[in-house]
């Protein structure tokens, strides 16, 4: 029983080869092989000589696995009807074909149209020509994507449908070198462990027809993108510049710097990290004008940038790390800086050019803005360049002195220092230091004066403040008296009564002007006037008795 079995496995076996062998080797029943992807514009041709008469044209397609056909597309040169397997995209690529003879059919393929096509040219009624057209559907995949991490696994995959269409599928590298394949059931793969930004660029997929085909081989191309290639970037000093990070979403990110024209591989620091999680930041104190505001970034989404104000040491390599889950996506950027300083030394003043990162650097030149002068320059030491202006500068050295970097990829960046003439003498000013004319001393006087008036002004003002102050508080009687002989009126004032009581009476009038009511301002007059009259009469008795 056991036997049985055994004869039974190996001779199916040895029939599915067979039948297999039978099939690839055995003609093809049609005459022209098209390959094409899905979603691209495809032309089905079917030429012939230009006809007279009455011509129409038949296209029909019948599916893998099918046996019927059905009709897609009827024309004459009158009129154009569509069948029931026509799609919206189909059209005649001539409407005049009576008289061109190109009865090609033009359509936008999907995976469910591969399959067998006939043209069937028909005269007075009467079939005169029919052409049978395999379509078949290239798929080619990419894994993980078209844009691959550095250091990832890169996984070509083109798949033939149906595979009977063609006898090899092929892939070629950007240099133009073949992959090595495995195959598999309807296609093949290829595989690029430990991808680099050196096997970026075109991969093609080349696609050999079986039997007889109007196109021996059929090119497709890919564009891969390997993440993590090197940007070359140059800059002037504290102007903002953007470093770019992968433009993939993540969760956390990391910048990692190593200081300009490092030799030592081992200077790398962290200066920048940032978890959108936590919401939580690292910053290095050496890069304070660093920040993570770059203009395509949005942290809270995970989308990172980032945004530097650089001095001339802060040049060197920049690399951004993304994490999603446990993946890691990488982005270098080298980063060039110039700047221009001057010096004045006895003799000239000395313009140098510093720049950092001599790496990337293809050349650094001074210029004029008069191109027609050459200039000198010298080198002390790597990274710099310098070139001598005379202290005095006349209308030929004065003007715009330009330095120029360019680097390998071609980028160019210019700083320049502007040297101006001196300023001219004012030849109407006096230059002398001899004695003034009387007249313009006089004229020159007058000002001084002027400003002296002024200020004498307030102080006057103040002493008129202080003796009318003051005048309030005479007393005596002297001065009493010869107020009143002079002005003929009642000027003396008094704070004090008791003032009144210790002088002698007099026919002057004493008044204390401190108000006692609403009405009665003088008061305290009528007192003193009456005091006086007593006083006057007490003395008068005194003598009488005496």
């Amino acid at each position: 029983m056991e036997f049985r079995c055994l004869l039974f496995v190996l001779i199916s076996s040895s029939v599915v080869l067979i039948t297999q062998s039978d099939t690839t080797t055995k003609d093809p029943d049609w005459s022209d092989v098209v390959v094409t992807m899905v979603g691209r514009e495809v032309t089905l041709p079917c030429v012939d000589w230009p006809l007279t008469g009455s011509v129409s044209i038949n296209w029909k397609m019948k599916s893998p696995g099918v046996d019927h056909w059905k009709l897609v597309l009827s024309a004459n040169e009158r009129q154009q009807f569509s069948g029931a397997a026509s799609k919206a995209s189909m059209r005649l690529v001539d409407s005049n074909f009576q008289e061109t003879g190109d009865f090609s059919l033009l359509f936008v393929p999907k995976m469910e149209d591969k399959g067998r096509y006939s043209c069937l040219i028909k005269q007075q009624e009467k079939k005169l020509r029919e052409k049978i057209i395999l379509l078949a559907i290239l798929t080619v995949s990419i894994f993980p994507s078209a844009t691959l991490p550095q250091h990832s696994t890169l996984r070509l995959m083109a798949e033939v449908s149906p595979a009977s269409a063609v006898s090899e599928v092929t892939w070629l590298s950007p240099g133009g070198t073949p992959l090595r394949l495995a195959r598999r059931s309807g296609g093949v793969v290829a595989k690029l462990p430990q991808i680099l930004p050196t096997d970026q660029g075109a991969y093609i997929c080349q696609v050999y027809p079986r039997g007889n085909s109007s196109t021996a081989i059929f090119h497709f191309t890919v564009d891969l993108r390997v993440d993590g290639a090197q940007i070359s970037m140059a800059s002037l000093t504290q102007t903002p510049l953007t470093l770019a990070c992968p433009p993939m979403r993540g969760d956390y990110v990391l910048l990692y710097w190593k200081p300009p024209d490092s030799r030592n591989i081992n200077t790398t620091t962290l200066v920048y990290g940032y978890d959108r999680w936590r919401d939580r930041t690292e910053q290095s104190k050496t890069h304070a004008q660093l920040s993570l505001d770059g203009p395509l970034s949005t942290t809270k989404e995970g989308f990172f940038s980032f945004l530097l104000s650089p001095g001339l040491n802060d040049g060197g390599l920049y690399t951004c790390e993304v994490f999603l889950n446990d993946n890691m996506f990488s982005q270098r950027t080298l980063l060039s800086i110039l700047q221009v300083k001057a010096k004045h030394s006895p003799s000239a003043l000395v313009l140098t050019c510093h720049y950092t990162e001599r790496s990337q650097v293809k050349r650094v030149v001074w210029s004029h803005q008069n191109q027609s002068r050459m200039l000198k320059w010298s080198s002390s030491a790597p990274g710099r360049l310098s070139t001598e202006v005379p202290l005095s500068p006349t209308q030929d050295t004065a003007g715009n002195y330009t330095c120029t970097m360019l680097l390998r990829n071609g980028q160019a960046v210019k700083a320049v220092y502007t040297v101006k003439l001196p300023p001219k003498e004012n030849t109407e000013s006096p230059t002398s230091i001899s004695p003034p004319h009387p007249e313009s001393n006089s004229a020159s006087l007058l000002p001084s004066l002027l400003s002296a008036l002024l200020l004498l002004v307030p102080l006057v003002a103040a002493v008129a403040g202080v003796l009318l102050w003051r005048q309030k508080d005479i007393s005596r009687r002297g001065i009493e008296q010869s107020l009143s002989h002079y002005s003929g009126e009642v000027e003396n004032i008094y704070e004090n009564p008791e003032d009144v009581r210790q002088t002698t009476p007099q026919s002057s009038v004493y008044m204390d002007l401190k108000p006692r009511g609403e009405n009665d301002v003088y008061e305290e007059l009528d007192r003193y006037e009456s005091c006086s009259l007593l006083e006057t009469s007490t003395s008068q008795d005194l003598s009488a008795k005496a």
